[in-house]
This record gives C-alpha cells, sequence and structure tokens, in this order.
C-alpha cells in the first residue's frame, strides 16, 4: 500500500499540490528500491512531511521523522505531483 502511494511521486526533486498548496517534494531510492527517503516542504509556508519507507522480508515499514504516521499517510494519499513531473 505505501510502496504504490510512493510510487506515484517521481524520483528527485519535483513540485505538487496537497490540501490547495503547493510542496517542493525530495525523493531518493536506495538500495535497489528497497529504501525510500523523502521530504516535502511547504512552499512559503512552515508545513513540512519526512520520511523512511523501508521493504524488508516481514513487509513494509514506514518510519516517519519526528511526526505522527497519520500525517504521513494523508500526505501520501492527498499529494498530487504537477503533471510536468
Amino acid at each position: 500500500m505505501i510502496r504504490n502511494l510512493l510510487n506515484a511521486i517521481p524520483a528527485g526533486t519535483s513540485r505538487g499540490q496537497f490540501d490547495g498548496k503547493t510542496y517542493l517534494v525530495s525523493k531518493s531510492i536506495h538500495n535497489a528500491g528497497r529504501s525510500i527517503k523523502l521530504f516535502a516542504e511547504e512552499a512559503g509556508g512552515d508545513d513540512f512531511v519526512s520520511l523512511n519507507f523501508y521493504e524488508t522480508s516481514h513487509g513494509e515499514s514506514l518510519k516517519p521523522c519526528e511526526m505522527p504516521a497519520e500525517k504521513v499517510l494523508t500526505f501520501l494519499r492527498g499529494y498530487e505531483p504537477d503533471a510536468s513531473a
């Protein structure tokens, strides 16, 4: 589930929309795709989302960075990358 949400966001740096606001998102992929780091920052605002994702033999593991997992999941579910991304 989380993997599918992350796959919808392009690797590298891109822009998109969440909750009517523009975010600059940086996504990096590591360990042959089994590890993903994502940082999203609201353009002109103070909101951000930060996470690490790991795919292990036991399944998916989401590690939000100093924020509730629900905030991260809400962002991933609602974020829409710009069409040019």
